[in-house]
């Protein structure tokens, strides 16, 4: 039986990551906290005062800026207030929600953006509604043996951190996730369908720590096995707490 390896969130939207011990998921939500905020550049649509979901093209990502992928955060979900750090930057302590606050937390990420590329104007948040990849709110579904399989075929150790995932599951198959489409898992006391696999971009690619591209994880998927996917989007439909070592089965 599978078991709860690890559980992480995401703050804000490619800056940052976040372990957890344990979660309460709620129904048809994501997994709280997760990607509350993203970051808007200059050719964002989105409208702060009619707030809805709007695709990645609309945020500072790290498809379009890799040296993103090097932020880890902090959230103090009482205070409200998020510390963000990088090896290259240090710290930054902000109120996301306080824009004259927030400008603090784009003067410090803004190293991280090339100049001729887009660069970050402020935050954007909808409200009970994570900014996820997906137009429906969901959670990530990740496998240690499917982590395993790509490292293997790389030839080195490769970082966890790198695929971004919320649920992280120890005793499965490798790629056993992806059988798992259409169907329910428990994972602790919650129930989540599994919608479709995670088409990878090259985010994946970048290192976690320096924020540098230094492995090419999307050909290792597309050599190893003929598609660039890895994990599984899910919605929850019964919500509880999830913990670590709890189990996960198909139910």
């Amino acid at each position: 039986m599978a078991r709860v390896a690890a559980l992480w969130r995401h703050p804000i939207k490619s800056h940052g990551r976040e372990p957890l011990e344990q979660v309460t998921l709620i129904s048809g939500q994501t997994l709280p906290w997760d990607r509350v905020w993203a970051v808007t550049h200059e050719a964002t649509r989105f409208d702060a005062d009619a707030p809805e979901w709007a695709p990645c093209a609309n945020f500072m990502i790290g498809t379009g800026t890799p040296g993103l992928a090097g932020i880890w955060a902090m959230l103090d979900d009482v205070a409200g207030k998020i510390t963000l750090r990088h090896d290259a930057l240090g710290e930054v302590s902000f109120d996301p929600d306080d824009p004259s606050d927030a400008a603090k937390f784009l003067d410090w990420v803004r190293p991280l953006c090339p100049p001729d590329k887009r660069q970050p104007t402020g935050l954007a948040k909808v409200p009970a509604r994570g900014m996820t990849d997906t137009d429906y709110p969901s959670v990530s579904i990740m496998t240690t043996a499917s982590h395993e399989a790509v490292a293997d075929r790389l030839g080195h150790p490769l970082e966890v951190e790198r695929w971004r995932g919320n649920i992280w599951l120890d005793g499965t198959a490798a790629w056993e996730e992806m059988t798992w489409v259409g169907k329910d898992v428990q994972i602790g006391e919650a129930v989540l369908q599994v919608v479709e696999p995670i088409e990878r971009c090259k985010h994946t690619m970048a290192n976690p720590r320096t924020g540098e591209r230094d492995v090419d994880t999307l050909s290792a998927l597309r050599d190893g096995w003929n598609h660039q996917d890895f994990g599984v989007y899910a919605k929850v439909i019964k919500g509880g707490k999830i913990a670590l070592n709890d189990t996960a089965k198909v139910i």
